[in-house]
């Protein structure tokens, strides 16, 4: 009897549940509406919770924010976060002295290390129109010696991340935007230097598929002990080796097997997390992520006492001017410009 291929399915919360190595997965979707002065809404916050709005009202979010959406100042330390902006912008500000401005289509991947503090401010740059933003936002974890790592950050922007077109039997189309990973001989940029993702014998694979009205296509085998998770997070339904996904679901896979996807109706959209477990215990509160409690006792008193390099940038909420563009200035002085 063939093995079962699907192993669980479960209606997507908040945040999204993953498995290592991968350690949090969240979407972000909101209908910001045009801009003011500041590059926050030109609509009144009156009755917002805000520096905790979460809740979705009148379309959007402000998160933590008080004048533009977003997130302030925070830190992190232990892990990864891998941002993956499909519309909008986002304005990026760390305590290494880095800074930019990416979104539609590009991907920061954050490396925390032995800690950073950093912003994710979401400036509505438009006042003459509506300012939608989608994303997602990815925490991978890192092995205990990636823990100690300086940290780094790396722009992969939209024009260079690889695509790959696969058209099935039935000449349908679906589309894999290789964010990590490699897929029918294609291989994603390089992630930063103590990543996870870094060693191919990790199989770390991050992939965003599109699929168009009743396109196929089929996922390789690579390992019993891969952990393979799909998002199936917007359209109506697909199927799997013959079961009926509805739309908003995750779906883990067997990791050693073939597995074949059909878009079962209009459109579907789906976010692709896989790779072999890092298998080291996990001690986690709030933004950090070691091995054991006493490292996090000791995480928080070396924040206290560090400030993981500090904050040069004035305001918690800094955002670069209306008119920038996407670009990257590194702490070493090198500049990226798209």
């Amino acid at each position: 009897m063939p093995e079962k291929k699907i192993l669980t399915i479960q209606r997507l919360g908040f945040p999204w549940e993953t498995e290592d190595p991968f350690l949090m997965s969240v979407h972000h979707k909101d209908a910001y509406p045009q801009g003011n002065e500041e590059q926050g809404p030109k609509v009144s916050l009156e009755g917002r919770d805000l520096g905790q709005d979460f809740t979705l009202r009148d379309g959007f979010r402000m998160y933590h924010g008080t004048r533009v959406p977003g997130f302030p100042v925070h830190p992190h330390k232990g892990f990864e976060t891998v941002t993956v902006v499909l519309n909008g912008f986002v304005d990026h500000f760390d305590s290494t002295g880095s800074y930019g401005r990416y979104g539609n289509g590009d991907v920061q991947w954050l490396t925390t290390g032995r800690g950073t503090q950093h912003t994710e401010m979401f400036p509505l740059v438009h006042q003459d129109q509506s300012n939608p933003l989608e994303l997602f936002q990815i925490w991978l974890n890192l092995p205990a010696k990636g823990k100690s790592a300086p940290p780094e950050y790396k722009m992969l922007w939209a024009e260079d991340i690889p695509e790959i077109q696969t058209v099935d039997s039935n000449g349908k189309t679906a589309t894999i935007r290789l964010i990590a990973g490699s897929f029918q001989g294609k291989t994603s940029l390089e992630p930063t230097h103590a990543s996870w993702a870094k060693d191919p014998n990790h199989h770390v694979g991050i992939f965003l598929v599109h699929l168009e009205p009743k396109a196929s296509f089929s996922l390789p085998p690579i390992s019993k002990a891969l952990n393979r998770n799909l998002y199936f997070y917007q359209g109506d339904t697909i199927q799997i080796e013959g079961t009926t996904v509805e739309s908003y679901h995750r779906i883990k896979l067997v990791g050693d097997q073939e597995v074949t996807i059909t878009n079962a109706s209009a459109k579907a959209d789906i976010l692709i997390l896989e790779g072999v477990p890092i298998q080291e215990p996990v001690a986690q509160y709030g933004p950090f992520v070691m091995n054991t409690r006493q490292e996090l006792r000791d995480a928080f008193e070396e924040y206290q006492r560090t400030q993981f390099g500090g904050w040069q940038w004035g305001r918690p909420d800094p955002v670069n001017d209306r008119g920038t563009g996407r670009f990257a200035r590194y702490a070493d002085g090198t500049m990226e410009e798209r």
